[in-house]
């Protein structure tokens, strides 16, 4: 291990312009993750009544902050699968200093170990920035910080590199570098893929809440892990609907389109259309998540402003503040799950510049290729984006006629798979540029 460690430091010093963008998007990464996870652990460190002067009192008692933990901790969710993807397009970028370690005599696992060592290496900076910022902001704005709070502060700067060193040999699991100077990705085998067992997995987590929710949480009018199980169910469903919809899609316009591109993205999605359901995982829980919190939050603040502010527990900016803070958690999620998006496609075009500079210099338009990667991304995340859309606007309906006994059911929340959807073609198409530079010939001296 030691001399991996090594080996892995000594690659990142020496490391090109190319590579350094990785590291720095690692970096940010972990910080994010340093930062919420350091959040989450301060607020976790109060015990009891505790007078906050930010927040309109969401700090003050252990209930809210409970629920400030959790969401603090689920936004970690987004940025995991976006240190994967940096993990996944460092791999490839690095083929040939790979193929010179197995050439040395390194084993395979040597490899994806000595490359998940660089991502912790770039874990470790990324969180040594964040844990000291977060340090000096505390010192300032906290007099006596308990001991339990600067306990949490040194685990998590210990293990958020660890972490991320773990989500890269998880992301670089299936990569196989051969002495020779090829990357290849070992595809799953043929069939349903993984959608079935996360489905029954959704399943139990959905009859659990159903049973557990009268006697845990007061009643089926706020039972939280019932309304989890639907949003894990919906969004698990949804994930299954884009592998098996990139699948049906490829074989059936392989078959019957004459449209070059259409033809070219349907190649792509029948060869593995599983990547596109691990691509766009994160996406469709945040359109689930961020559809039903539209309609929830539109219900409850009309509610409240309709009510006597006698009968009110708390000031009304006390609940409007909660809903704006869960609805800025919302967005955080999605600029993280979009940025992840991008370096996902970044790493599809990486991994095929080859073949794509060979289709190039066979006469393909750059425009052709062009679109084709932007239908890759579009057909297979419009039937899923759908799909998470209705179970979001499902959790809202549900809540309005649970809060309003049957009322208007609001329809901004119709708005939020479509904006989630032009989102993520905007974030693919922000690799176009790397298209241009990936099919030019000089590509075609490594084939």
């Amino acid at each position: 291990m030691r001399t991996d460690l090594r080996l892995a430091l000594l690659l990142t010093r020496g490391s090109d312009r190319r590579e350094w963008w990785r590291v720095a998007l690692t970096a940010v990464g972990a910080g994010l993750a340093t930062g919420f996870m350091l959040a989450a652990a301060a607020v976790a460190s109060l015990q009891g009544r505790y007078h906050v002067s930010i927040g309109n009192g969401l700090l003050d008692q252990p209930g809210e902050r409970s629920g400030i933990v959790l969401a603090l901790l689920l936004l970690l969710v987004p940025v995991l699968g976006f240190l994967g993807q940096c993990a996944r397009i460092g791999a490839v970028h690095r083929d040939r200093r790979l193929a010179g370690l197995r050439l040395a005599g390194a084993s395979p696992a040597q490899v994806r170990r000595i490359a998940a060592l660089e991502t912790g290496l770039a874990c470790l900076a990324g969180s040594a920035v964040t844990t000291v910022f977060s340090v000096l902001l505390v010192l300032g704005e906290w007099r006596n910080p308990p001991a339990l709070a600067w306990a949490g502060f040194a685990g998590i700067a210990v293990a958020v590199p660890l972490l991320g060193a773990l989500v890269s040999t998880l992301a670089l699991r299936r990569v196989v570098a051969s002495p020779l100077g090829w990357v290849r990705r070992v595809r799953p085998s043929r069939g349903r893929g993984p959608g079935a067992t996360f489905l029954g997995a959704a399943l139990v987590i959905l009859v659990v809440g159903l049973f557990t929710a009268p006697v845990t949480f007061g009643g089926f009018d706020t039972a939280p892990a019932l309304v989890f199980g639907v949003v894990i169910l919906t969004g698990v469903g949804a994930v299954w609907v884009t592998g098996a919809a990139a699948r049906l899609t490829g074989r059936r316009l392989a078959a019957r389109t004459g449209n070059p591109a259409t033809l070219i993205a349907a190649e792509r999605l029948r060869d593995d259309p599983w990547a596109a359901a691990r691509t766009h995982a994160a996406v469709l829980l945040v359109t689930v998540v961020g559809t039903g919190f539209t309609g929830i939050g539109q219900v409850l603040l009309d509610e409240l402003n309709g009510r006597d502010r006698d009968s009110l527990a708390a000031d009304i900016s006390f609940y409007a503040t909660g809903v704006n803070l869960t609805g800025a958690a919302i967005l955080v999620a999605l600029a993280i799950t979009l940025s992840g998006l991008a370096v996902g496609t970044a790493e599809s075009l990486a991994t095929r510049r080859r073949g794509l500079a060979a289709q190039a210099a066979a006469g393909v338009p750059y425009a052709v290729l062009g679109q084709a990667l932007l239908l890759e991304t579009a057909l297979p995340l419009a039937p899923a984006v759908a799909l998470a859309g209705a179970g979001g606007m499902a959790i809202s309906t549900w809540y309005a006629w649970l809060a309003a006994g049957g009322g208007t059911v609001p329809l901004l929340p119709l708005l939020v798979p479509v904006a989630v959807y032009a989102a993520c073609l905007l974030a693919a198409a922000t690799s176009l540029p790397l298209l241009r530079r990936s099919v030019h010939p000089t590509e075609l001296r490594f084939t």
